[in-house]
């Protein structure tokens, strides 16, 4: 059996990997290492000043079911469907609408979710959940249009003519509906849902990164939602109807 023969590099092909290798290496100077470093801390700075920028914004707003200020009006936002019915993390936030309504913190809960498909329907499901915890039919408002926070809390002012506040959803979630809702106009408390530190609490905090620099240019631009429509009168008449002033 013959012995494997050893193959020759060409003298061109090493000068180009020895040329990749030297690009791909740190830079040699100390002044082009101090440069890389400061360009490196930068750039982590920029990636984290929208997050910044919402926890500056809603920290002093943040508030337990227990001691937040009563308000008319708790806004919900969608957080998926699994079959039909709420997610455990959706289901958690309507809990807590629940009890903040028994508490008599709020009057009115708008459910604002995505309902951009006809076999997905976040607000109906969100009605159904919260009437079957006791909250009245004829005191839920459902907002079919809101398909992100951005989009929500500006159908909140401008379509529902919601003015004040209390927002629910997840702790990694309620800096940034708490800053989007008072940059839309609306006078906004934050009641954080508890959840356990599991697999998808941290998703959720690692995609918050990503989704406060779009929130940061949401509130610097001030885009129109994907659909704004008309202005309704359902806010209007539940406070109506629960008889508030």
């Amino acid at each position: 059996m013959r012995g494997l023969r050893r193959v020759r590099v060409p003298a061109r092909l090493k000068r180009v990997t020895l040329g990749l290798t030297r690009v791909t290496a740190l830079p040699r100077t100390p002044r082009a290492r101090r440069r890389t470093v400061q360009a490196v801390m930068l750039g982590a700075v920029l990636a984290l000043a929208p997050a910044t920028w919402t926890h500056a914004v809603a920290d002093s707003r943040l508030r337990t079911t227990a001691d937040v200020p009563a308000q008319d009006v708790a806004v919900v936002f969608g957080a998926g469907l699994w079959k039909g019915r709420p997610t455990p993390y959706l289901a958690h936030r309507l809990d807590t609408a629940a009890d903040l309504y028994r508490a008599g913190k709020v009057k009115v809960v708008l459910v604002t979710g995505d309902n951009s498909r006809v076999e997905y329907d976040e607000p109906d499901a969100m009605r159904t959940y919260l009437t079957e915890h006791g909250v009245p039919d004829d005191r839920i408002v459902s907002d079919y249009a809101g398909f992100d926070t951005w989009d929500s809390c500006v159908r909140a002012k401008q379509v529902f003519g919601v003015h004040r506040a209390v927002l629910v959803t997840q702790d990694f979630h309620i800096k940034r509906a708490v800053a989007l809702c008072r940059a839309a106009g609306i006078e906004s408390y934050g009641v954080k849902v508890v959840e356990p530190h599991d697999s998808v609490f941290y998703y959720g905090g690692v995609r918050e990164l990503v989704a406060a620099g779009k929130a940061a240019l949401d509130a610097t631009l001030r885009p129109e939602p994907r659909f704004l429509g008309e202005r309704e009168k359902g806010v209007t008449e539940a406070l109506a109807s629960a008889g508030a002033r």
